[in-house]
């Protein structure tokens, strides 16, 4: 190389911020993510996506918190199934996740901040 040259540019040493258009797609696909696979899209796109923008970063880790706190919800309804409430308790968190995903999903898609209720803060 000569002395002129500049070095070779890493393409990834800076994020490129996502458009609006994609950071309502990302977090509408995050939260419907939740309802087909549980805490591993909102996980995967905090990790991959939190520093894209602030509203993608905000629908992540809302995402990621609910998810993890459902998860939390469907461990004590699986050790307390043997009571028989255990049961109870599991469809109430499948008839929470389906229900509030699809809210923030749409809060998502209309470019709307959203907080599920019922929320541990794990992450912020």
């Amino acid at each position: 190389m000569s002395e002129s040259t500049p070095p070779p540019v890493n393409p990834y040493e800076t994020v490129q911020p996502l458009s609006p258009s994609d950071e309502k797609l990302w977090a509408t696909l995050i939260h419907i993510g939740g309802i087909l696979f549980g805490f591993l899209p909102a996980l995967i796109g905090y990790l991959v996506l939190k520093d894209r923008g602030p509203f993608i970063r905000q629908h992540t880790a809302t995402a990621l918190n609910f998810q993890l706190t459902m998860l939390i919800a469907s461990a004590v309804g699986g050790i307390t199934a043997i009571l028989l409430i255990g049961f109870v308790i599991l469809l109430a968190v499948a008839v929470v996740i389906v229900v509030f995903s699809i809210m923030a999903a749409i809060a998502a898609n209309n470019g709307q901040a959203y907080t599920y209720p019922l929320t541990i803060k794990f992450v912020s």
